[in-house]
């Protein structure tokens, strides 16, 4: 749970460049590569981060946009790699105006309350939990794998 202010912005940009350096990985003609048929695919999953970002972000009282309930997957990645950017953009504008004790206050969250500060981690760690999903695929797929949380194979073997 986040109880400074700072420290949510600090892992949320920290977590939004991986996001953005896995989604710029992504190419339109793998954009359908899933684990097996019939499971997430790389443009399910970043459409999917796109739209909870937004999501996560209006429940928790900020101004962020939102992607319209049951809007189409985008058939090109720079189509979602541009409205995270968006959203992303917006996190770093409002977030910072949130206060310490904003933080510790209860909101309503998906028919239960916590604190905002819990919710917030909830959006980095969902953010997390599918960014790994997608660093799978990109390897699945054949296509290079940026180092997020340290550094992937390739680069160590090109040191």
């Amino acid at each position: 749970m986040y109880r400074a202010t700072e420290d949510f912005v600090q892992d949320w940009a920290a977590s939004a460049q991986g996001t953005l350096a896995v989604m710029k990985s992504i190419t339109d003609d793998k954009m359908g590569q899933a684990i097996v048929e019939g499971h997430s695919t790389l443009g399910w999953l970043a459409w999917h981060l796109t739209s909870t970002a937004g999501f996560f972000g209006q429940l928790a009282g900020l101004p962020i946009p939102g992607v319209e309930r049951g809007a189409a997957i985008p058939a090109h990645m720079a189509d979602i790699v541009s409205k995270y950017e968006e959203i992303n953009d917006a996190y770093a504008r409002e977030a910072v105006k949130l206060t310490d004790e904003q933080l510790v206050e209860e909101i309503d969250a998906f028919g239960r309350t916590m604190p905002r500060g819990k919710f917030l981690r909830l959006l980095v760690d969902h953010q997390t939990h599918h960014r790994g999903q997608m660093t799978v695929l990109l390897r699945q797929a054949g296509l290079p794998v940026p180092g997020v949380l340290g550094p992937t194979r390739e680069m160590q073997a090109s040191k």
